[in-house]
């Protein structure tokens, strides 16, 4: 091969054909084992399992190499070679050491790719976007191969000013005044090392150097320096990792960490981290799904619920409750996510409440392994579920054809969860009378909660006294292509959320939900999120640049105490 001209041991380097189905022909390679995928394939184009194949020994050079410049000009077709031989040259929009991925199966319903290319444009002053007016004609892909760019979508002018602002009314009375603090909040799902080493096969399409922790920290570092958001909700952080290098990396761009490890033997957890010269800690509460009695909750799940107090001075003490969690994956066991979810609700409805009885405003993000429009989506939107007659496997949505057919019982966990169908902790009566001083408003609480235990007993109905809303929409307003948030070989759907509790003029507030914040929340701007066709131009999930098989998730929110 050194007797080639230069050009051709340069393109040689991307070239692989496949033949037969069984021998590789890999030009200007010194390695006798090549598996390296280049170029970006259509839809149409179905290429095998790579095969490591010896072929040091002899080989033939293809007969249509003549001299650089007649190939360079000629409109031949690999086909005319031979028919079982496949080959394509790498796209321009990606590095030319990229791989595409094989042929990837989808299991997962509600994310088919219809979208059609995009054309890049220019990027020009994101401040000056109107107000409630999404920003249109922003650049997706940046002039650097192998990334692409998110761009911010505004909902009201001046956002991202990350300032305090103070307004008074205009009227006679300052009794009535308003202070807005904005800040801003990510969530992310990191990839934890032990998962993606024990699911290997999700990340076939990869090069294998981009799957070592020692290159994919430094990315993801390099993401939330970069985002710079207030408040950090990490999945998937696995705990020798976090105690050695997450932690002093976060602190030491001032963030204080909260971090709640799984139970069982997979060692991961969550995080919340929150920039110190925003907030302070006002508790810290975390959650263990297992319960050793409980048979039906066998799996070692956790979520994290913490109280901030926002720095600034107001007329009273204003506090944002901030919940994280990753919620069990298994397509088939919608029974123990909807009570994992219920477990997590009812600490927040725990830690939430005010003294005037008001819940603070609630921000619930994470990785809830469940779809858009599924059951278990809609009852954190909706407030309510009735989930009579709904079979086991259909509660997330993940599969187009639910493997899980068992009906879910009714009630779905046993009374000695403690956790009501509202998703509420039950007030004993014994702890209610432990307090002599508080015993005449704990029996009010204690009577109230006795009536809605024994009218739901044989209720099919879940419940949340939350009023929450989602901060992406999910689809394409355009042309409602999908969004998604995770994409590897075998899926590429919606699971992450950022859920909060709208303030009353916020546009993303729900008609019919329950009104019992004090004040609330205003969704002023969120990173845009791709489609399932713009993250295989960059070879999918994880890549070069991104280092998760997640999308990180960020909002910006403007919180009004009156």
């Amino acid at each position: 091969h050194s007797m080639l001209p230069r050009h051709v041991q340069r393109l040689g380097r991307d070239w692989i054909t496949h033949w037969n189905g069984s021998q590789i022909l890999a030009l200007n390679s010194p390695v006798s084992s090549c598996m390296r995928w280049a170029g970006h394939f259509p839809p149409w184009a179905s290429f095998p399992l790579p095969i490591p194949a010896d072929f040091s020994a002899s080989w033939r050079l293809p007969p249509f190499l003549g001299p650089w410049r007649q190939f360079q000009n000629s409109n031949w077709h690999l086909d005319n070679y031979t028919q079982s031989c496949c080959f394509h040259l790498p796209n321009p929009s990606m590095k030319s050491e990229g791989e595409e991925p094989l042929t990837k199966k989808r299991r997962l319903s509600g994310q088919h790719d219809t979208s059609t290319p995009e054309e890049e444009t220019n990027f020009s002053n994101e401040k000056e976007a109107s107000c409630r007016s999404v920003a249109q004609n922003e650049e997706k892909h940046s002039s650097k191969k192998g990334t692409i760019k998110r761009h911010w979508e505004y909902f009201c002018q001046q956002s991202r000013t990350m300032k305090i602002s103070e307004n008074k009314e205009s009227d006679q009375s300052n009794k009535e005044s308003e202070a807005a603090f904005d800040f801003t909040v990510m969530s992310y799902n990191i990839l934890s090392q032990n998962l993606l080493e024990d699911n290997s096969h999700l990340y076939k399409h990869c090069r294998q150097r981009l799957l070592f922790w020692t290159y994919r920290f430094p990315n993801i570092l390099q993401e939330i320096k970069q985002l710079d958001a207030d408040v950090l909700c990490l999945q998937e952080v696995q705990e020798d990792h976090y105690r050695t290098e997450i932690k002093s990396s976060l602190e030491s761009l001032g963030y204080h960490c909260e971090y709640k490890m799984r139970t069982g033997r997979k060692p991961d957890g969550c995080a919340i981290c929150f920039k110190t010269s925003k907030f302070s800690l006002i508790s810290s509460n975390p959650v263990e799904f297992f319960r050793r009695d409980i048979p039906l909750l066998d799996r070692d799940n956790v979520g994290l619920v913490l109280l901030l107090q926002p720095r600034f001075h107001c007329k009273t003490n204003a506090a944002i409750c901030v919940a994280n969690t990753h919620l069990l994956y298994n397509p088939r066991r919608g029974d123990i996510k909807l009570t994992q979810l219920a477990m997590l609700l009812a600490e927040i409805a725990s830690v939430a409440p005010q003294k005037d009885g008001s819940f603070c405003p609630i921000i619930i993000c994470g990785d809830f392994n469940s779809v858009p429009g599924s059951p278990l989506y809609r009852f954190i939107r909706e407030g309510k579920l009735n989930y009579e007659g709904l079979a086991i496997g259909k509660v997330s949505g993940q599969e187009q054809f639910p493997r899980g057919q068992r009906i879910l019982s009714i009630p779905i966990w046993p009374k000695k969860l403690g956790i009501s169908q509202n998703c509420v902790y039950e007030i004993k009566r014994q702890q209610k009378e432990e307090n002599a001083g508080e015993k005449l408003e704990a029996a009010k609480l204690d009577n109230t909660q006795e009536i809605v235990v024994a009218s739901e007993k044989m209720s099919s109905k879940l419940r949340h006294h939350f009023k929450l809303s989602s901060v992406y929409s999910h689809y394409l307003p355009e042309t409602g292509v999908p969004e998604v948030t995770t994409c590897h070989s075998r899926s590429a759907v919606t699971v992450d959320y950022i859920f909060y509790s709208a303030a009353n003029d916020d546009t993303a507030a729900q008609p019919g939900a329950e009104d019992s914040f004090h004040g609330g929340l205003k969704l002023l701007g969120r990173l845009a999120l791709l489609t399932e066709k713009d993250l295989w131009t960059v070879n999918g999930l994880p890549n070069e640049n991104n280092s998760s098989d997640h999308l990180p998730l960020l909002a910006e929110f403007r919180l009004i105490e009156r």
